[in-house]
């Protein structure tokens, strides 16, 4: 597996939750893919992955697409985020992809999709994220 800033930070709690995992990342694109956990608790009355579940993965794929791309360098906060959703998601594995397509001094612009183990394209998104230098974040 490559080598990227993300083997420098813990996890947060969210991501634990999520069962937030790195498959693969392009650094140098902005280009990063996860796998996550469809946990039947996160599930609605249809037993499907409530949207809320689905959205926070997508916010958590593309905030470290940007920090693998910058070196470390840059957390993100979002600003807006647009999803769409697109089927249904069972629990079970959950793919996400993050492309940064812009990296400005002080805004990002990242786009997202979730797909099910079997490449059933589940929900996508993009987002304009506040960059805020790492060091200020962490007190370094």
């Amino acid at each position: 597996m490559i080598k990227t800033a993300l083997d420098n930070f813990p996890r947060p709690p969210c991501a634990e939750l999520l069962g937030w995992r790195l498959l693969d990342a392009r650094p140098r694109e902005g280009w990063i893919k996860l796998a996550f956990d469809g946990k039947p608790e996160f599930c609605n009355p249809a037993g499907f992955i409530q949207g809320g579940m689905l959205s926070a993965m997508l916010d958590d794929t593309m905030g470290p697409a940007v920090l693998v791309m910058s070196e470390g360098r840059l957390y993100t906060t979002t600003i807006s985020m647009t999803v769409n959703f697109l089927a249904p998601a069972k629990p079970g594995p959950i793919i996400g992809e993050a492309k940064v397509t812009q990296l400005g001094k002080t805004i990002a612009f990242v786009e997202a999709k979730l797909m099910a183990e079997d490449g059933t394209l589940l929900a996508t998104a993009s987002a304009s994220e506040r960059l805020l230098e790492a060091a200020r974040v962490v007190g370094k």
